[in-house]
């Protein structure tokens, strides 16, 4: 078994007009959150069923309307992400976890591909490695795992970009750390990334 690595799973509300906001053109405002709704219990079935250890699950916003209706297993801690932007909210969390003396891996909602399996061999490769990371295709990152921290990883990122994950690359080496990259998957962020999704979630889209 890989060694206990808590996961970090940064999630948005999936309401109609503020999640999955660039799927509207083609899934409509309602469309678009029932799909981020199936992303956001998918990452969460697959980072409780990785059994690495604590899944928390850090929302936005955090006010308790947002997410009344949305069911959560037991097993699942939640949280608010706070306040600045996403690298601030990211660094905030990691260290958290990593100043009690855990692995941690954060994540994301946006990739149906970044199974239980990935991430239990994120935290395998954490053991020879300061840092692993598993790209998507856009440039970005679906996960993150660290087994120690520094804020440079996350100040300054073109968040949102294509320049994300080669800009933490860049970090990553600049500190002299190890780190290992994972197969690249895909995000669903854009219409034509909705060929992506695997073949039972067409639900989702129809």
């Amino acid at each position: 078994m890989p060694p206990e690595t808590h996961i970090l799973i940064f999630a948005k509300a999936p309401r109609a007009g503020l999640a999955k906001t660039r799927l509207i053109p083609a899934l409509g405002p309602q469309g678009a959150a029932v799909l981020a709704e199936r992303l956001l219990n998918h990452a969460i079935h697959e980072a409780l069923g990785a059994s690495l250890g604590p899944v928390t699950l850090l929302r936005t916003p955090d006010g308790a309307g947002a997410w009344a209706d949305i069911p959560m297993p037991p097993r699942l801690a939640t949280g608010p992400q706070g306040e600045g932007d996403l690298g601030a909210r990211l660094a905030r969390g990691a260290a958290r976890v990593l100043s009690r003396g855990q692995g941690v891996i954060v994540m994301g909602t946006d990739c149906p591909g970044l199974t239980q399996d990935r991430l239990r061999a994120m935290a395998v490769a954490l053991v020879t490695h300061d840092a692993v990371m598993t790209p998507v295709a856009d440039g970005g990152y679906a996960a993150l795992a660290l087994s120690r921290f520094h804020s440079t990883l996350f100040e300054g990122i073109d968040w949102s970009t294509p320049r994300v994950a080669q800009q933490t690359r860049e970090r990553i080496h600049a500190l002299g750390w190890s780190l290992s990259e994972q197969p690249a998957l895909w995000d669903i962020d854009e219409p034509d990334d909705l060929r992506h999704l695997p073949g039972h979630w067409e639900e989702c889209t129809t």
